[in-house]
């Protein structure tokens, strides 16, 4: 079972996410939170797996509250919901340690998988407006900035780390790479440990600002 928090100041948002995670088998809402402040501190109560999170909420905006989540309970994943493909926020949420990010209009099927996605560890990376939104985040680095951390992996690891900075999940590094799943899985966990990243999201991160790998063009 994957728990679920989520996190709006609206009520009829938290009630439709609610509705549509509730009717998974796979899934249950164990929290809700209307603040940030009450985001942290469900999040610490009840411990959930996955936190869908809303940018702009009063008290403590969802960046500030991801970034206390994120680095007081590292095992659980937050996924930044926000209205707009380009929300300004997006960018901050990536650097306080959001796992992905989702629009609020996302279709239901697509919010059940996604929160599946993160849970398993291949962060929402894979779809073309996140790919997008990363290339912005990191064009707004004047200078892609080296990163003497990059050497301590091997040339293999480095090889899956640039993978997965393409939005590739295990299963197609192992394809490209003719290794198993198991083996591509454990090279991406071992790079992340080496570098000090606790997500997939944060490994492209740090891909790309340590100019391992090129942004994505559009």
């Amino acid at each position: 079972m994957i728990d679920i928090l989520i996190a709006d100041d609206q009520a009829l948002v938290r009630a439709g996410f609610r509705s549509i995670l509730d009717s998974d088998t796979e899934l249950a809402v164990v929290a809700e939170a209307a603040t940030g402040r009450e985001a942290v501190e469900a999040a610490k109560t009840h411990r959930p797996d996955v936190v869908l999170m809303d940018i702009r909420m009063p008290v403590l905006d969802g960046i500030e509250a991801t970034r206390l989540i994120t680095s007081e309970l590292e095992a659980i994943k937050v996924v930044v919901v926000t209205t707009f493909d380009l929300d300004e926020y997006v960018f901050q949420s990536l650097r306080a340690g959001a796992s992905g990010f989702l629009l609020k209009d996302i279709d239901p099927g697509d919010l059940i998988d996604a929160v599946k996605i993160v849970h398993d560890g291949n962060a929402l990376l894979s779809p073309s407006i996140t790919r997008r939104l990363i290339a912005e985040f990191v064009n707004r680095t004047p200078e892609p900035r080296p990163n003497a951390e990059l050497d301590i992996l091997t040339d293999r690891e480095r090889e899956v780390v640039a993978l997965v900075a393409g939005g590739l999940t295990n299963d197609e590094i192992a394809d490209q790479l003719y290794i198993s799943t198991n083996t591509a899985k454990t090279h991406v966990s071992r790079a992340m440990t080496k570098l000090g990243v606790h997500d997939r999201a944060q490994l492209v991160v740090l891909a790309y600002q340590s100019g391992l790998v090129a942004p994505p063009d559009g």
